[in-house]
């Protein structure tokens, strides 16, 4: 089993902004502001997890 840590500060940080991006991007195409494609807005909260993911699995990143 593999030993969690928490995830640095940078690491977290880095995590937050690229989900608060993709979220964004989200609600400006659902209100219309822009024709932004709704896959790059899941493709940046899907950086972010796995961002966030790699900070929790692997210690030190």
């Amino acid at each position: 089993m593999a030993n969690l840590t928490p995830p640095t500060k940078m690491n977290f940080n880095i995590s937050v902004i690229l989900g608060v991006i993709a979220l964004v991007l989200y609600f400006v195409n659902v209100f219309g502001i822009a024709t932004i494609s709704m896959n790059l807005a899941f493709w940046i909260a899907a950086a972010a997890w796995i961002v966030l993911t790699a900070g929790v699995c692997m210690k030190g990143v």
